[in-house]
């Protein structure tokens, strides 16, 4: 793969490859320990113990580039800035659900530029970087370029959506199930999931109304490499706006005006 972000994907990689062995070892533990945070969201030891050894890892290769992690916070500052979520999916790795993963991603002067996301239990692993495609597969020899569907009528397209409460939360429930009813197929796959399956092809459309940075840096580069569009539900570029909308490019539009933000009283009443 040629491209100036090769090394750090290689990186990325090695990072995925330590994390993933911690990470199975401890899916499916009877001694899980699974504590509650502030937010109400799940966290388990495994979250800890994953997010701990990405960090002390890049400290030895990339000690002057900061670290955002989902568990403990950002440390450093930086142009390029690693941002990690140990375990996307925790919820369902709680309860033996295989559908997870751990998201690493890089942003460099404020643009995402490499992202990887590793599913162990699946047995997948997804990655790109800026100018040199999206891949899947199990290692950089061995992959497979990815590209998004070619679909452009949303009567025949496929949608990945999230839990519909966060819609209710953000006012755009009625919004949301209106489009759902002008799609030929809806699924709610979740999480990192949906984005993937859109690099691959197979969704052509996935939104969630709530998101951290760390649930979407390394999604990003993977859409957009495939073909697609990654950005707010108010149309802006990238995973910076606290939500995502994530199309084959060519439903992009319609999705986002059909998901615009209601008027004040509006909401009241969706």
């Amino acid at each position: 793969m040629s491209t100036r972000f090769a090394d750090d994907l290689r990186l990325a990689h090695v990072l995925a490859d330590a994390v993933d062995q911690l990470t199975m070892s401890r899916f499916k533990a009877q001694d899980l320990v699974v504590e509650t945070k502030p937010d109400l969201t799940e966290v388990t030891d495994a979250d800890r113990d994953a997010e701990q050894l990405v960090r002390s890892q890049l400290a030895r290769s990339r000690s002057r580039d900061q670290v955002i992690g989902e568990e403990f916070g950002s440390t450093g500052t930086a142009a390029r800035q690693w941002v990690v979520d140990p375990i996307d999916g925790t919820a369902n790795f709680v309860r033996g659900v295989p559908v997870w993963a751990t998201l690493i991603g890089l942003i460099e002067d404020g643009e995402v530029v490499m992202g990887l996301v590793s599913a162990p239990a699946l047995s997948r692993r997804w990655w790109a970087a800026a100018g040199a495609g999206a891949w899947a597969g199990t290692r950089l020899s061995s992959a497979s370029a990815l590209r998004v569907s070619q679909v452009d009528e949303l009567e025949d397209a496929s949608l990945s959506y999230s839990a519909l409460d966060g819609w209710a939360e953000t006012g755009r429930l009625r919004e949301m199930l209106n489009l759902m009813q002008r799609f030929w197929r809806t699924r709610a796959y979740g999480d990192f999931w949906s984005y993937m399956l859109l690099a691959e092809g197979a969704v052509d459309v996935a939104t969630e109304p709530e998101l951290k940075l760390h649930d979407m840096v390394a999604l990003a580069p993977i859409v957009t490499e495939a073909g697609g569009r990654f950005t707010s539900l108010d149309g802006a570029d990238g995973p910076f706006g606290g939500n995502a909308l994530a199309t084959n490019g060519h439903l992009h539009e319609q999705v986002l005006a059909a998901l615009s933000a209601p008027a004040p009283g509006e909401a009241a009443r969706s």
